[in-house]
């Protein structure tokens, strides 16, 4: 088996993995949903923009973190919302595993 049968055979495992069928199910349903969605949105810009800042300056702003954690308490009162971060959290660190696997396997050549 090549390198490239092998890396279609991993997508498509992934791909009907629990984690993945269960993101997909969990992001599917925010869809129907445009103001949830947009509400995740919002929360997941400002996450982004936080950690940014916290990257070039090296000290987090403790009041953007204490809105941000304010608005991720109040959107997991929804349970598609939970759900869906539930499903995110999962998918992404499988992802995770299976890159640091591939990375582990390559490292004394990078």
């Amino acid at each position: 088996m090549n390198i490239y049968d092998t890396a279609n055979k991993l997508a498509s495992e992934l791909k009907s993995s629990e984690e993945y069928m269960n993101y997909k199910v969990a992001k599917e349903a925010i869809n129907l949903k445009p103001d949830l969605k947009e509400k995740i949105q919002d929360f997941e810009k400002m996450r982004y923009e936080t950690q940014i800042e916290e990257m070039q300056t090296g000290k987090s702003d403790e009041e953007k973190m204490k809105k941000m954690q304010e608005m991720y308490a109040n959107l997991i009162e929804n349970e598609d919302v939970k759900k869906f971060f539930d499903a995110e959290l999962k998918f992404n660190v499988m992802i995770a595993d299976v890159n640091k696997i591939i990375v582990d396997a390559v490292r004394d050549v990078m």
